[in-house]
């Protein structure tokens, strides 16, 4: 009897100890599907409830971010071109949270991320203005748009279309440098200015600064030479064109053209007289090559 009462306790004893085991183990697989799940966990912005990670909707990569900053840019643009003043202003609010969303990594520089940041800032104190002027808000939405677009399109940018406005205000800049026109000089230099202005943003985001700044310096010299206190000579003018195509050149792309006169050169006419002269000096030629030709014949004569 104490045997068997012996066998039953061991029994009890083996079952107590195997719940035991089974426990600990359900813990331990509870406590790591926890911790697996924590991992998956994100906490909202602005303290709302934990969702699971693959609930949320993907990271916008600056790819991406490029691409909508452009679709919203031109729809702005659209607006006010349309007069929609409240659309405008919405648009411009969708544009900043765009540009916050991402960093543009691998898109451009430091200095064009801050002169996207500059265009978009002008664009939102022009559209906050209490009248309304559609040329400076026409002026800051293609800005915008110009901006945006290099940030999209990186190999093609919109504002490389440019080239031919400051190409003809180059040309326009070489006339009045010919007939040393100061004042034409500056006139043209000023529509050249505005133009570049329009799409300064825009080249700073696609280039290196080195570059833009070579043109910046180029445009800052060019203008105080009306103001200069020593007389500029016709052909220091023209030097001074010479260097601002260049600069454009390098700026766009653009292979160096050949040099190209604003006016043809006149054919030359020899006349008369002129072939009279050929004719001359080709027959004393052929004369003298005849004279040295029997002189050798002469010279191997057999006596």
């Amino acid at each position: 009897m104490p045997r068997r009462r012996y066998v039953v306790l061991t029994g009890l004893m083996l079952c107590w100890l195997l719940a035991g085991m089974n426990a600990g183990v359900g813990q331990a697989d509870a406590k790591a599907a926890v911790q697996g799940a924590g991992g998956e966990v994100t906490v909202r912005a602005g303290g709302s409830a934990p969702s699971s990670a693959t609930s949320l909707a993907p990271a916008l990569t600056s790819r991406n971010a490029a691409q909508r900053l452009d679709e919203a840019a031109e729809a702005l643009y659209g607006y006010v071109l349309e007069g929609d003043v409240m659309k405008a202003r919405q648009e411009s609010e969708k544009v900043a949270q765009i540009f916050l969303s991402t960093s543009f990594e691998g898109l451009t520089s430091v200095e064009g991320i801050n002169a996207m940041s500059d265009v978009i800032i002008d664009l939102k104190a022009t559209l906050a203005a209490a009248q309304i002027h559609p040329e400076q808000w026409e002026a800051a939405a293609a800005k915008l748009r110009l901006a945006a677009n290099s940030l999209s399109h990186p190999r093609q940018p919109m504002w490389l279309q440019y080239y031919k406005l400051i190409r003809e205000d180059l040309n326009d800049m070489e006339q009045n440098a010919a007939a040393n026109d100061l004042k034409g000089w500056q006139n043209t230099l000023e529509r050249l200015q505005s133009r570049y202005d329009n799409i300064r943003p825009a080249v700073i985001i696609s280039l290196p600064p080195e570059t833009v700044n070579a043109f910046d310096s180029w445009l800052s010299y060019a203008a105080g030479v009306p103001a200069s206190s020593q007389p500029v000579s016709r052909a220091r003018l023209l030097e001074i064109v010479s260097y601002g195509q260049d600069a454009a050149r390098v700026m766009f792309g653009k292979e160096r053209e050949e040099p190209a006169l604003t006016l043809p050169l006149a054919q030359q006419g020899y006349g008369a007289w002129g072939l009279l002269a050929g004719g001359f000096i080709i027959a004393a030629l052929a004369y003298a090559a005849f004279r040295k030709y029997r002189g050798e014949n002469e010279d191997w004569k057999p006596v």
